[in-house]
């Protein structure tokens, strides 16, 4: 292979003119041919779009076909030529082609035919050579460079908050303990309990649901700041919409009430989507051709719609009103109850047709940590609702008030001592300040359209399944 020419991406390659040598690398897609020609369809991974190798079977390279076969990694190097087939406008004509890799057809896990993603799961470290995972991972890389380019346009400070905690953000319990303590022979205090003082950390520690609470304190020191990290559910949920490990953006803002928060959370979804868009479209074109030819429809309409926003209580009319007239729900509609994915969907794209925002839930199924309403029973807690999603962000205006807080606390049973520290920033300066969070995986899930949550992350962790 000569070395004077440098390797070209295939997503430069096929914007360039004809005329040049060429340079490039990559791994097999197909290969088909007749006696005196042989194409190979070539990807590196750069973009959705393949590069058609033409390869004359006369040529010094003939001798080298056998052995490539789908699945193989390659490098070819020759004359960049119009194309004579439809569906690209270049192809390349082979001067020679090195093998890096062969692959054998026999075992190669991903065959020409159609494969369920049920399957591909089974293989995750082989699917991103597919056309689906390879569009769906290029998403979501730009979504999280987007999400970074959102904010730091906007003066947020990007905070790095722990993985590893003593408190629960939640306060549902459902944490994965890191330990180093002998399992096999685990102290014991007085009580007969785990001795967690001849621990690691000399405490109880498990790895974070939320960065929120440690997010509050930069807010109230640096005004408005955003955690973008990897966030832990031990939660045995086996659900098209829930995974153990997954990925979390939580801006906290200081002096934001609940209206400033509803409008960051809309205008921030917007310009994701809007992002999107602009900067992936082959992706989401071949996704919405593959899959959902709906969802670049569904996307526009975000864009340019005006989200819906109405309270809890006025949700729950809507919804017996619905039942009234002869909608049927699997869960029941009642005030003080958490509203299902399918209520949320009904009033998304059933009724309004839109993006919802509803605000006031009752106070008894919301987080301890959510700014009461003078009513005594609703929180200033918001959660922004999209088609085939339901909930996508959700957040509140956070308690100031230090009296409210420490009875919520208390008023659950929660640990003041591991709390204490939190509480501070309501003896000491608090102000007014609200937040969200936004799960990246439920946001990938609407911008590609998949339909589980599994197959928009590289290597998906839930019940039974920590493979790779």
């Amino acid at each position: 292979m000569a070395t004077e020419i440098r390797r070209t991406k295939i997503k430069d390659l096929l914007a360039m003119q004809a005329g040049s040598e060429v340079l490039v690398k990559g791994w097999v897609r197909t290969k088909r041919g007749n006696r005196e020609i042989a194409f190979i369809a070539l990807n590196d991974g750069s973009t959705i779009k393949n590069v058609q190798i033409v390869v004359d079977k006369n040529s010094e390279t003939e001798s080298i076909l056998p052995r490539i076969t789908t699945g193989a990694c390659i490098g070819v190097r020759g004359d960049l030529v119009e194309s004579l087939g439809s569906g690209q406008a270049v192809e390349i004509h082979a001067k020679d082609i090195e093998i890096f890799g062969e692959c054998d057809p026999m075992r190669y896990p991903l065959q020409k035919k159609d494969t369920s993603f049920e399957y591909l799961r089974t293989v995750a470290h082989m699917r991103p050579r597919t056309n689906t995972f390879g569009a769906v991972l290029r998403l979501r890389s730009q979504m999280a460079y987007a999400i970074h380019e959102y904010f730091h346009k906007r003066g947020f400070v990007y905070l790095h908050t722990p993985l590893i905690t003593a408190s629960d953000c939640e306060g549902a319990g459902q944490m994965f303990q890191v330990t180093t303590l002998d399992l096999n022979n685990v102290p014991k205090n007085k009580k007969g309990e785990p001795d967690y003082s001849k621990d690691f950390f000399g405490k109880q520690t498990s790895l974070t649901v939320s960065g929120q609470l440690e997010g509050e304190l930069g807010a109230t020191a640096l005004g408005e700041i955003y955690t973008f990290g990897p966030t832990f559910r031990a939660e045995n949920s086996n659900t098209p919409r829930h995974l153990a490990e997954f990925w979390m953006i939580e801006p906290e803002m200081a002096f934001y009430d609940i209206k400033d928060n509803m409008d960051l959370a809309e205008d921030f979804i917007k310009s994701l989507v809007r992002y999107a868009l602009d900067n992936c479209r082959d992706d989401i074109q071949f996704l919405n051709d593959r899959y959902d030819n709906t969802l670049i429809e569904r996307l526009e309409g975000v864009v340019n719609t005006e989200f819906v926003r109405l309270t809890y209580t006025e949700g729950i009319e809507i919804l017996k009103e619905a039942i009234a007239n002869g909608h049927k729900f699997e869960y029941p509609v009642d005030w003080g109850t958490d509203l299902q994915s399918e209520h949320e969907r009904f009033l998304v794209e059933e009724h309004f047709g839109k993006p919802v925002i509803l605000t006031d839930y009752p106070k008894d199924i919301k987080a301890f940590y959510m700014k009461q309403n003078e009513d005594g029973k609703t929180v200033r807690a918001m959660d922004v609702l999209f088609p085939k999603i339901g909930e996508i962000i959700g957040g509140s205006e956070r308690e100031s008030d230090l009296g409210k807080l420490e009875a919520r606390v208390n008023e659950l049973q929660m640990s003041r001592k591991s709390l204490e520290w939190y509480i501070d920033t309501r003896r000491f300066g608090s102000c007014p300040h609200s937040g969200f969070g936004l799960g990246f995986e439920r946001l990938l899930l609407f911008i590609t359209g998949m339909q589980n949550i599994r197959d928009v992350i590289p290597f998906p962790r839930t019940p039974k399944n920590a493979e790779y």
